[in-house]
């Protein structure tokens, strides 16, 4: 599977939605090829990729996100923890 294909054609909710299914799957499935198998590494691997983030952007030869909103994906992040 190509993942970043798959992330490319994620511009809509329906698409996340069905993008965050296909990785839960792929944990369930492939747990042993996964980096990060706790959430504390997920969070920790999240957190650098987030501090280089540019760093990858340049050296993928792609533009760096810009407007990207952070209050939202601190959101998305905290309620993780605490929606049913």
């Amino acid at each position: 599977m190509d993942w970043y294909d798959k992330i490319e054609n994620v511009s809509n909710k329906q698409q996340f939605l069905e993008f965050v299914n296909l990785l839960s799957a792929d944990y369930k499935k492939n747990k042993d090829e996964w980096e990060n198998t706790s959430i504390d590494l997920f969070l920790q691997a999240i957190e650098g990729w987030m501090e280089d983030m540019e760093g990858f952007y340049e050296n993928s030869g792609l533009d760096t996100p810009k407007n990207i909103d952070w209050n939202f994906l601190s959101m998305m992040l905290y309620v993780g923890k605490i929606f049913e």
